[in-house]
């Protein structure tokens, strides 16, 4: 009796097969990453292109003074203090530099109003920059312009 081995399938074209459905898969799966990528970038070019350009702030500086403090029991305090006011558009800066002196005037009679213990904490300058804004709501002139003061920003600030 002779012995024939069984009858196979061709196994070189079953093999031929999976590597060709695994080359076609891969394809199909670089191409969908090429278009979603380049679609995300010309997506995110047109959204750059049609956003609005962020205004830069405008700051109007006030030059840094020294102040007398109200001092407890007799003591002698001083406040040496810089600031810039944050603003929104030109015409208040340019009334905010025009009206210097008298800005200058008013902040130094609110600071002088101040005592050193209100002044060296966090809060208490949190409380004066709220009240130079409440200041400025006040008018310098008539007519004045509606001030669009956003911030008041202290760039030198010394209790002694």
């Amino acid at each position: 009796m002779s012995k024939t081995p069984p009858a196979r399938g061709n196994g070189k074209a079953g093999w031929l097969l999976v590597i060709l459905l695994v080359l076609i898969a891969a394809g199909g799966s670089a191409a969908s990453v090429y278009f979603l990528m380049d679609k995300g970038a010309h997506g995110a070019a047109s959204t750059e292109a049609t956003a609005e350009p962020v205004a830069a702030p405008i700051f109007v500086p006030v030059a840094p003074f020294t102040v007398n403090l109200r001092g407890e029991q007799r003591e002698e305090r001083l406040l040496y203090v810089g600031l810039s006011l944050q603003v929104t558009d030109k015409a208040s800066e340019e009334f905010l530099k025009q009206y210097m002196p008298q800005l200058r005037s008013r902040l130094l009679k609110l600071f002088a109003a101040q005592t050193a213990a209100e002044l060296m904490t966090p809060g208490g300058k949190d409380q004066l920059s709220a009240k130079i804004l409440e200041m400025l709501q006040q008018p310098m002139a008539t007519p004045q312009p509606t001030l669009r003061v956003t911030d008041v920003l202290y760039t030198d600030f010394i209790v002694q």
